[in-house]
């Protein structure tokens, strides 16, 4: 049995379930709820140095990073295949997992923490925040992730590089409007890891109410993607299952104030 440490916030542990789903393989999950500091309980970082999810298990061996965990499950459970067959394909959604691991995480990160977290947080108090802060391991989402959450929460769209994070964010949707020009998916005509990689990242926007970034005529080939992915069973059974009703609604009402700070940024009218 595969045991899957994950919280319904977590893109990456998104990215892992739907993977699972699509490969229609059982698993036992252990919830961590990250926005409570449950990630920093001893126990927890024995597994994952780093205090994020998600971390797979599997007969004792202990996987971390969703990417790797992905390829590890893929390599385990081969079939349905979800790696392209094709050579040539399997590197177009390598440059995808890729470039999501690398820049479009921390950018998803810090614009999640500034539109939304941050209120999450201040929820535990003084101390409490102050607490959960300062658990973070030196090296987690990123190098400078220990000072810079810190950062985010404290002064959100007025960090000295959120607009820079915001910009890159939209352009990873500008790259896959491109991919998708001519293709049904963002590499050929078979759903792939380089989707499962970009959902939960649509999804964040979409709860966080920033969906005109791609809607609207903006990105109509994004458009036509998402919807296509609405209507998968594992977009219902891998993600928006896993998001509590009060999260949700966090995402909801924080991400709809921030938007004009976002919109401003890329200069969308409002």
């Amino acid at each position: 049995m595969l045991k899957l440490y994950h919280h319904g916030s977590s893109v990456c542990a998104a990215k892992v379930r739907m993977f699972l789903d699509e490969k229609e393989i059982e698993w036992e999950g252990v919830y961590i709820d990250i926005l409570k500091g449950d990630q920093f309980q001893a126990n927890y970082l024995k597994i994952n140095p780093k205090a994020v999810v998600p971390t797979l298990v599997h007969n004792e061996a202990v996987i971390r990073e969703s990417t790797v965990i992905c390829e590890y499950i893929e390599n385990v459970f081969p079939e349905p295949f979800i790696r392209p067959q094709n050579p040539i394909e399997c590197a177009e959604v390598m440059y995808w997992t890729k470039g999501v691991d690398e820049d479009l995480h921390p950018a998803c990160a810090a614009l999640t923490f500034m539109a939304s977290h941050r209120h999450t947080i201040n929820r535990l108090g003084k101390e409490g925040v102050k607490e959960f802060l300062e658990s973070t391991p030196p090296f987690s989402v990123s190098p400078d992730w220990h000072e810079q959450k810190k950062i985010y929460v404290r002064e959100a769209f007025k960090a000295p590089d959120a607009a820079k994070k915001v910009k890159l964010y939209d352009d990873y949707i500008s790259k896959m409007e491109n991919a998708l020009s001519g293709n049904d998916w963002l590499v050929g005509k078979h759903f792939s890891l380089a989707d499962i990689a970009m959902v939960p990242y649509i999804v964040r926007l979409d709860m966080l109410k920033m969906s005109e970034m791609w809607e609207g005529g903006r990105r109509p080939n994004v458009k036509h993607w998402f919807d296509k992915v609405k209507i998968r069973p594992s977009y219902q059974s891998a993600l928006l299952k896993w998001v509590p009703n009060e999260l949700k609604q966090d995402l909801n009402r924080n991400g709809a104030e921030s938007w004009p700070d976002v919109a401003k940024i890329l200069e969308i009218r409002v």
